[in-house]
């Protein structure tokens, strides 16, 4: 019954008219707010434009600018050389042995990019939850303003029925002010749900990267296609804490950065050992002591060159043990993210086993509000129910009514948090193994 009123919900909203100013509104709105949009449209849509996606993008194609300086060791290097007037040259520069610097630094910006990589992962998973979040969190806002728009209909009725009792002499004042105090009661829980669905609006708004104009202050005209479902997601513990620490883009981060810490001793190390260039070069020198600049020496030259601190006054000691002491942080650091995970893994999968719980403790509570009030409506009008009766069944079927569309939507937020912990809401970039 409920999918019914979701679908009735959906079909009111997206078939209300528009006034002149939302027509002008909807008009010079972008494209994707033209139409429903579906989850998977609204995980697209962040992905193209959400600021966060997009910053981290950024920040993925700066730690790309840092692997290329970290490989530059390994490249050649070609200079041009020019002493006062009398003496130039250009010359290229191999090195051919740093004490095991190179491949080190080779690994090193390996490691860099496949941390950036994760990195961004990380970026994207955390922001597709959101998204789904604030998409589920319009769904319910939407069905609660049906929920209580239907509880003030019922109230209405029901003052309605009590006021003309009242001018017959079947019921006393005391009814209808009883009546009209429920109704009362009623508004205010219809204005909030209103409220709630213009605010989860604007959040999905923000996250898809809708920059809303500034005439657009009470409402915006973003409808949603999907509708709360619960779809059944069956996974057990110890399976969850090991796809989390197998799939995590946060911990498989600090991995990297761990191997990237020890590349680092060895490349503190290699500066014990000499390092080794070869050169080779064309080089032109004319007399410093002439002005005739056209008698000059050229040709080709090249050779190797050997650099070796023979004792650096214990600066190479000292980075070796610093990069020790930043090597065993980095491994303390993977050590504490998984535990925390599986910490949050425990925590979500709790969650999700109460919402699903929950959700299913309600599954049979509206039919059951409903034909208590069904039945409180008949022996009112036979005589053997009190208004009491009544009012309390209707008060018990908009609970009802509302807790089960916040059951709905406490398992689909359960269930996404559940995935994010696990690792199953990062997907796979370009390139990755």
């Amino acid at each position: 019954m409920l999918k019914h009123r979701s679908f009735a919900a959906a079909l009111l909203l997206a078939t209300l008219p528009l006034s002149a100013t939302e027509t002008d509104r909807v008009q010079s709105a972008p494209q994707w707010l033209m139409k429903p949009l579906s989850l998977p449209e609204c995980i697209e849509l962040a992905l193209k434009q959400n600021s966060a996606i997009l910053k981290g993008k950024s920040d993925l194609e700066a730690a790309y600018g840092v692997v290329v300086q970290t490989r530059a060791i390994a490249i050649p290097l070609v200079t041009f050389q020019q002493d006062q007037s009398w003496s130039a040259g250009i010359r290229l520069v191999q090195s051919v042995y740093e004490g095991g610097r190179i491949r080190s630094s080779l690994t090193s910006a390996r490691l860099t990019k496949e941390q950036a990589i994760y990195n961004y992962q990380t970026v994207i998973a955390d922001t597709l939850t959101e998204v789904r979040v604030a998409y589920y969190d319009i769904l319910m806002a939407a069905e609660q303003i049906v929920v209580q728009e239907a509880s003030v209909k019922l109230l209405t009725l029901e003052l309605g029925d009590t006021t003309r009792r009242f001018e017959a002499g079947t019921v006393p004042r005391f009814n209808v002010l009883r009546a009209e105090v429920e109704l009362a009661n009623a508004r205010p829980r219809l204005i909030r749900a209103k409220n709630d669905y213009r605010i989860a609006k604007n959040n999905l708004a923000n996250l898809l990267g809708f920059n809303l104009p500034n005439e657009v202050w009470e409402d915006i005209p973003l409808r949603l296609a999907d509708k709360l479902d619960a779809e059944p997601y069956e996974i057990q513990l110890p399976a969850a804490i090991a796809q989390a620490m197998e799939k995590r883009p946060e911990l498989a981060a600090l991995r990297k950065a761990e191997l990237t810490r020890k590349e680092g001793i060895t490349s503190a190390r290699s500066l014990y050992q000499p390092s080794v260039q070869a050169f080779g070069g064309y080089g032109w020198r004319s007399s410093q002591f002439s002005d005739d600049l056209s008698r000059d020496v050229s040709g080709w030259n090249a050779g190797l060159q050997l650099n070796w601190d023979i004792f650096d006054g214990l600066l190479t000691s000292g980075k070796v043990d610093e990069a020790k002491a930043l090597h065993r942080k980095a491994e303390y650091d993977v050590e504490d993210a998984a535990r925390r995970i599986e910490l949050e893994v425990r925590g979500a999968y709790s969650n999700f086993i109460e919402a699903k719980e929950v959700l299913e403790s309600q599954k049979k509570v509206v039919e059951q509000a409903e034909e208590a009030l069904r039945l409180a409506n008949a022996r009112a009008d036979a005589g053997t129910g009190t208004q009491l009766d009544v009012l309390s069944a209707q008060t018990a079927l908009t609970e009802a009514r509302s807790t089960q569309v916040q059951a709905l939507r406490d398992y689909a937020v359960a269930r996404a948090r559940l995935e994010r912990a696990i690792g199953n809401s990062a997907p796979r970039l370009d390139g990755e193994k």
